[in-house]
């Protein structure tokens, strides 16, 4: 299986009922924004890492990956992504942000922009 996309849903005055993912094995990717946030649900019995790729470099040195731990049954808004930042800068998935999950079993994602 290969990281797949995720769609940002856009938050409107009237309320956005997200629609969740299951996380891929493999990761997932999308478009930078400064306005937008992934909501990973860990419904899983395990603490989770989700980590963001880091693509800034400056003078030699790598900014670190974002890593964000998700207790068991709870969940985290995680974002926003800047262009700089994180979009990948080179290969077929150039400026798409690259996003993992140390395990997958019943966590969801969903990715909302709330600009």
């Amino acid at each position: 299986m290969a990281r797949t996309s995720l769609t940002p849903q856009q938050v409107v005055t009237t309320g956005l009922e997200a629609t969740y993912t299951a996380a891929n094995v493999d990761g997932h990717m999308f478009a930078p924004g400064e306005s937008r946030m992934l909501h990973v649900v860990n419904g899983g019995g395990s603490s989770i890492n989700v980590t963001v790729q880091a693509e800034y470099t400056r003078d030699g040195l790598a900014l670190p990956d974002r890593v964000v731990a998700v207790p068991n049954g709870e969940d985290r808004m995680i974002g926003p992504f800047d262009r700089e930042t994180y979009a990948q800068r080179s290969g077929n998935d150039r400026g798409k942000v690259y996003v993992d999950f140390s395990a997958v079993t019943s966590v969801t994602v969903a990715l909302v922009d709330v600009g």
